[in-house]
């Protein structure tokens, strides 16, 4: 990764199998309580990437994107919250939807569409946003300051 400015980090990945992998290297810096925001377009890979976090915390189970049931939660070294709020219309749907729990509990908390909960966030929450540049590659920036 190289640095743009000192808070974010930019990276190509030129592959899937990349991008899953740029997940798990994340996982290895992720403990207990941490927040994971993830922005980006649909087909971006924002699930593929949840895939290598999940790896990168012994997630045994297959991955996938919970968009009709909103979360799915994981066993691994720690608990992962796998949360897609795509189907969500407003950030007040967020709140009444009783989440405020996982943004402040004992696991990994990894959030799909996040800007429909952005207000919500903690503020050590860390932004990942995901951007097709074309058809195999993206541009992936990771950030600890507000979008």
């Amino acid at each position: 990764m190289s640095a743009d400015r000192e808070s974010t980090r930019r990276v190509v990945s030129s592959s899937p199998e990349e991008t899953e992998s740029l997940g798990e290297k994340l996982a290895e810096k992720l403990s207990s309580g941490a927040v994971v925001a993830l922005f980006g377009e649909l087909g971006a890979g924002k699930t593929c990437f949840i895939r290598g976090v999940c790896r990168g915390l012994k997630v045994k189970e297959k991955i996938t994107s919970p968009s009709f049931i909103i979360i799915n939660h994981y066993r691994g070294t720690l608990p992962v919250y796998h949360i897609d709020l795509y189907r969500l219309k407003s950030h007040q749907e967020f709140l009444c939807l009783g989440y405020e729990e996982y943004l402040f509990g004992e696991g990994v908390t990894l959030i799909e569409w996040a800007e429909k909960a952005e207000p919500y966030l903690p503020p050590e929450t860390l932004s990942v946003s995901m951007r097709i540049v074309d058809e195999t590659r993206r541009e992936v920036r990771f950030s600890r300051e507000p979008r």
